[in-house]
């Protein structure tokens, strides 16, 4: 196994901006996204730093402006590898698969934001291309949602794909399990959607 932890999008839009994270707060994931980021350069996991590009007319990450930004105590650490991108899955139009390829990378560790869409864009396609996916829970988080189709809290959502994600696409677990599996050198365990589903029905 080989590790790299992907720092998704953590940028000033969701602190500041126009689109703040609710569930879990940022008090909680901001210090586990960097207590990961310390773990994994002190373990040798190299950390890939992703900002997502928007036009600079754009309401929300419009490249150049502060909320753009990627939050100092993300920025202020040492990243093996910076990506900037412009789709939700961190993998198209970037080098991150070749990037991968060329380091020998087996596993991703997500953490950032949104838990529902560049993670989850991002697990699902690394699941596709064979990689084994870690999902650190409190360390991504989600706002609330509402539009013609319904309205979802931001803790339901974060919750729902949290539950889907662990059924077979990436191991979800906390900062501290994930700590402890990279001291002891272990994968995390997902599970699957047969066993998802079965335990509702008793």
């Amino acid at each position: 196994m080989k590790r790299a932890l992907i720092v998704i999008d953590v940028q000033n839009e969701y602190f500041t901006g126009n689109m703040k994270i609710e569930y879990p707060p940022v008090g909680v994931t901001l210090p586990n996204i960097t207590r990961a980021m310390d773990a994994a350069q002190a373990a040798g996991i190299p950390v890939v730093v992703v900002q997502h590009d928007a036009p600079e007319q754009s309401p929300i990450f419009a490249k150049g402006s502060q909320a753009w930004q990627v939050h100092e105590e993300v920025a202020k650490r040492p990243s093996s590898h910076f990506i900037n991108k412009t789709y939700a899955s961190v993998f198209t139009g970037t080098d991150l698969g070749q990037w991968i390829a060329d380091n020998g990378i087996d596993t991703l560790t997500i953490v950032g934001y949104m838990t529902h869409n560049c993670d989850a864009s991002t697990i699902y396609e690394a699941s596709h291309k064979g990689l084994s996916v870690e999902f650190l829970s409190d360390a991504t988080g989600s706002p609330s949602y509402e539009n013609a189709a319904g309205k979802a809290s931001a803790e339901e959502i974060h919750r729902v794909f949290s539950t889907v994600f662990h059924s077979g696409f990436a191991a979800v677990a906390s900062t501290d399990a994930w700590l402890a599996a990279v001291d002891e050198g272990k994968a995390l365990e997902r599970d699957n959607i047969y066993l998802s589903v079965q335990r509702t029905l008793k």
